[in-house]
């Protein structure tokens, strides 16, 4: 598989594979290095965690010998969640930071994720340079007599306690309510790391699942109802309240309901977002393109702006940040809080939409059933050298030439009552091809007739 490299990181294969190979690896990593030292000079420090893949432990030696050599020291947090290095890098005043995780990927999988020293993925013009100084070859080194690195151990701890201390989290109501949770963690830290969550939240009937740091995925990865039937039918089976599910690096929410139904990846961020709303008042609200149309219902309204970037985490805070947005995130489960920091996160996001099921005291199914009602379908297409993206493009516009285009990143058209969004993928060689509609059946003639204008 070839070496995907965007502003979601540096990722490829890395078992039964050379794709992803040490002199690769560090090769990325002196490139990183060096777009360090060319901004910031001597003294650097660099924050880097893991998740628990089988590959993780070496690649994180490897990276720090290769940062070592270029004279910048090292803070190895361990295993831990992308939410908690992105927080550990600005507590530790470091330059950047290096999340070694393929998210959502297969575990034979592994990646770079490349923060800068807010704690924020690398924008495009930051990651621009980085891959220029990896083609050129062109590596600096800083002082080597300066590095000093440590290990730390506390920064899940510390990434709770700054959770806890959000007036947004209502820890009482929740102590109170006494919810019982299955959590799913696939085998990674995002398990563990809930689990110690919902206890610092006060609850006991806690039924982890998969929540062992071994990197032994027991299901795919990516936290969608396809692959939760496990926590499905275990929620059901306890007759807990819901399920909670992440992705192997946590920093995405899914959500079971009560009867084993899944709540939609999408409306993790819709329903977080209503909750926030209803606290602040109303406000404005960012999703990127690919995202339900259900965050511009419920944010205008409240009142609120709605404002769409383009698909990846750091667009979607950059644009928060442009417009003054607290509230944010992508369609995925990933829920961006500013309060606490512009990063997708699992752990917020649990918080968060426990906070508001406390307050709405109903069934987690009959909250679903309060929020705007979409159909979504989201697709993958496979490329290969005889593609053309852009052909597929001009047909598309051509044909639904009644559509509002928008060709901010990729090509996405908006009907009254629907919309399609075609782009090339961050983090794999494929076309994802994203439909939402108010009914199933439009859904589907949609699919349908955008399918055949690809095809043929």
């Amino acid at each position: 598989m070839p070496i995907k490299a965007s502003i979601s990181g540096v990722r490829g294969t890395i078992i039964d594979s050379n794709d992803f190979s040490p002199d690769i690896i560090s090769a990325y990593v002196l490139a990183y290095g060096s777009w360090l030292i060319e901004n910031y000079g001597s003294n650097i420090k660099v924050v880097i965690g893991r998740d628990a893949r089988p590959s993780g432990s070496f690649v994180a030696k490897l990276i720090i010998g290769t940062l070592n050599y270029l004279g910048i020291s090292v803070i190895d947090v361990g295993l831990a969640t992308t939410p908690t290095v992105e927080l550990a890098v600005k507590r530790h005043k470091s330059k950047g930071g290096i999340i070694i995780t393929a998210s959502h990927n297969p575990e034979n999988w592994n990646a770079l994720k490349l923060l800068n020293h807010q704690g924020e993925f690398l924008d495009a013009k930051d990651i621009k340079k980085v891959l220029k100084l990896y083609s050129n070859k062109k590596f600096k080194n800083g002082k080597k007599s300066e590095i000093k690195n440590k290990e730390v151990d506390d920064v899940l701890d510390y990434h709770i306690d700054k959770i806890l201390k959000l007036k947004e989290v209502k820890r009482d109501l929740i102590k109170k309510e006494n919810f019982k949770i299955v959590v799913d963690g696939i085998n990674s830290v995002g398990g563990p790391a809930i689990v110690s969550l919902l206890k610092a939240l006060g609850l006991k009937n806690i039924i982890p699942l998969n929540c062992e740091n071994s990197g032994n995925f027991k299901h795919k990865p990516e936290p969608l109802a396809v692959n939760l039937k496990g926590l499905r039918d275990r929620v059901k089976k306890e007759k807990a309240d819901l399920g909670l599910a992440v992705d192997p690096d946590g920093d995405r929410l899914a959500i079971v309901c009560e009867d084993g139904s899944f709540f939609g990846e999408e409306n993790t961020l819709i329903s977080v977002s209503k909750y926030l709303l209803s606290q602040f008042g109303g406000g404005d609200t960012v999703s990127n393109l690919s995202s339900s149309r259900a965050l511009k219902d419920i944010t205008e309204e409240y009142g609120g702006k709605y404002f769409a970037s383009k698909v990846g985490e750091i667009n979607v805070a950059s644009l928060m940040k442009k417009k003054e947005v607290k509230i944010g995130g992508e369609g995925n489960g990933g829920v961006i809080f500013s309060k606490l920091h512009y990063g997708r996160d699992a752990l917020l996001a649990s918080s968060l939409f426990l906070s508001y099921l406390a307050i709405f005291k109903k069934k987690c199914s009959q909250l679903r059933l309060s929020l705007p009602k979409y159909f979504m379908g989201k697709y993958k297409i496979q490329l290969n050298k005889k593609d053309n993206i852009e052909i597929v493009f001009k047909k598309l516009k051509k044909h639904f030439s009644q559509a509002k285009t928008n060709e901010l990143d990729g090509l996405k058209l908006d009907f009254d009552n629907s919309w399609v969004h075609l782009r090339a993928s961050n983090t794999e060689p494929i076309i994802r091809l994203y439909i939402e509609a108010k009914t199933k059946k439009e859904l589907d003639n949609l699919y349908n007739k955008v399918k055949k204008l690809i095809i043929n």
